[in-house]
């Protein structure tokens, strides 16, 4: 085993657990083995292109089965690579974030089998596949917690936290504000109470027992040998606990993040972490680490910025969120993810009151949309444009232009709007008012034939532009590996940036108004949509955008 991993471990556990450190050395010796006798040749740094299309496998095709007979479709989009949410055994009560067994698939998806059939159909299109792994809870009914809330003498006792009473980690704040009063739950067996940072059917697992973080890495490793590219690390801020504190991005969890990526590269480079930490960006890179934590994190403080830029016509939302003094610098071999949409909220969480009223009332169009009191808004895209083809296609424009790797969300290429059914059906089934679920209803395969047959409809023009800017950005995918430069325009509404890499330039142009521009452009350029060679002053019509680039053949 390497001694970086045995440094790791005693820095979070000391030198009172050898027995823990030999198992956890012959797991990853092991494991190290059993991945040198598959047929693969690992690219450690293959997140840096990916193009991530982001679904729920029932809601979308309703198991694996049938998601494999769709990965011509995703194949045919241009997308690379798919994150997977939540798709582990679960009681369904967080519509998969409650995980009860980490290494069993669902059945209703088709099981353990069936994902297999469906990663070795993937990798042979060059798909690449993530999933979510709710790293800092489990379900209250995974065995683990059956054991421990019924029984103070159970080995899995320590699995998770217990006190007395609530009166600990006080400092540590309300994720569900306005649906869970308490981190803290009753357990009437035991005449305690445990520890949960998200629902009450949600407990927190308690990673200052080693066997936790032994159990976890066993999964991670389970994983990544039936050849799952990588794993979003659901909740990582959240894994360690000090009292006196916010128990929250505390030094122990980079250390541990650090251990735990340290003992996946050994067994075999490449694995993609995702730091799933909803933070502002100079928070969020310490997840980077030195290259040494996880790969990438999302750049959720960005996402709110391009619909600023969009109302108001004003690109400075969009360069301030990505200037230096807010977006630090990553490592080299770091990478943002960044998207429009995902299956939770649009986060307001950190963005100014100022900022926060107006994003309600430009996009809050219906008052169930509104997710933890006012700092969230739910809703898919196309109803936060209010249906505007033009407008959801700008805002993906943006996105594709900017560094890092984009990630789509299931629909959206086609223009899905709200379900307001699967909202009230999984709210009363849970008993929260959730408005996340608006956005998380089933696929419509009705729109993607409008969008393949039907030339002139709006899911036509959503399907084909969105598969355009998959196609500019795969071509020219060097150009995203380091930061733009903005380029100058005395109108705010237009939006552009200047990339280079291997002697080629590209520039991005975006108008973010309802009226007609024109743009400059300083030396003969190809416009990859006419694949025509302009100069001078190129029109930009109301929501539109162009990709120039120096060399026609990219």
């Amino acid at each position: 085993m390497d001694s970086t991993i045995a440094t790791l471990w005693q820095h979070v556990y000391g030198a009172d657990h050898p027995e823990a450190l030999s198992r956890l050395s012959e797991l990853l010796e092991t494991s190290r083995q059993t991945l040198a006798q598959q047929p693969t040749t690992p690219d450690p740094d293959w997140y840096r292109n990916a193009i991530v299309y982001s679904l729920y496998v029932d809601a979308f095709a309703g198991d694996f089965t049938g998601l494999t007979e769709r990965l011509d479709y995703l194949a045919m989009l241009g997308v690379n690579t798919l994150w997977l949410l939540p798709i582990l055994d679960s009681p369904m009560r967080d519509q998969g974030f409650d995980i009860r067994d980490f290494k069993t698939i669902r059945a209703e998806l088709g099981g353990n089998a069936a994902f297999t059939e469906f990663i070795q159909a993937a990798h042979q299109r060059g798909i690449r596949l993530l999933f979510d792994m709710a790293v800092n809870h489990s379900s209250d009914q995974h065995p683990w917690f059956q054991a421990a809330r019924s029984d103070r003498n159970s080995p899995f006792r320590d699995y998770y936290i217990w006190h007395p009473d609530r009166e600990r980690y006080q400092d540590a704040r309300l994720i569900f504000k306005g649906m869970v009063n308490s981190n803290w739950s009753y357990n009437e067996a035991t005449d305690d109470y445990y520890f949960h940072r998200f629902y009450s059917f949600q407990p927190d697992l308690n990673y200052r027992n080693p066997e936790v973080l032994i159990a976890m890495m066993e999964n991670f490793l389970y994983w990544k040998i039936q050849g799952v590219d990588g794993l979003r690390m659901d909740a990582i801020p959240f894994i360690w606990k000090e009292e006196g504190t916010n128990c929250e991005d505390l030094p122990t969890t980079h250390t541990l993040l650090k251990l735990i990526r340290a003992g996946l590269d050994y067994c075999e480079p490449g694995t993609l972490l995702i730091a799933e930490a909803n933070m502002t960006p100079k928070d969020v890179v310490g997840y980077f680490g030195n290259d040494d934590e996880c790969q990438a994190a999302y750049h959720f403080p960005l996402m709110p910025q391009f619909y600023m830029a969009l109302a108001e016509g004003d690109r400075r939302y969009i360069e301030d969120a990505l200037s230096p003094s807010v977006t630090p610098a990553i490592p080299e071999k770091s990478c943002w993810m960044s998207f429009l949409r995902c299956h939770d909220e649009l986060t307001l969480e950190f963005v100014s009151p100022e900022v926060r009223e107006k994003m309600n009332r430009y996009y809050l169009h219906d008052p169930e949309c509104t997710f933890r009191e006012g700092e969230g808004l739910a809703g898919r895209l196309f109803y936060l444009v209010k249906e505007d083809p033009a407008q959801a296609l700008l805002l993906n424009a943006m996105l594709f232009a900017t560094e890092g790797s984009p990630i789509l969300y299931y629909g959206d290429e086609v223009g899905m709007t709200n379900d307001e059914t699967f909202y009230r059906e999984n709210s009363a089934r849970t008993g929260f008012r959730d408005a996340r679920f608006m956005n998380r209803g089933d696929m419509s395969w009705r729109k993607v034939d409008a969008a393949l047959n039907q030339p002139g409809s709006v899911e036509h023009q959503l399907f084909h532009g969105i598969q355009q800017l998959i196609e500019w950005r795969r071509r020219l995918a060097a150009c995203f590996h380091r930061s733009a430069r903005f380029l100058a325009n005395p109108d705010p509404a237009v939006y552009s940036l200047e990339r280079e890499a291997n002697g080629q330039r590209l520039v991005v142009a975006h108008n973010l108004s309802a009226t007609p521009v024109e743009v400059e452009v300083d030396q003969p350029m190809t416009d990859l949509a006419s694949n025509q060679v302009v100069m001078g002053s190129v029109g930009l019509p109301a929501y539109g955008y162009v990709w120039l680039v120096s060399d026609a053949t990219g």
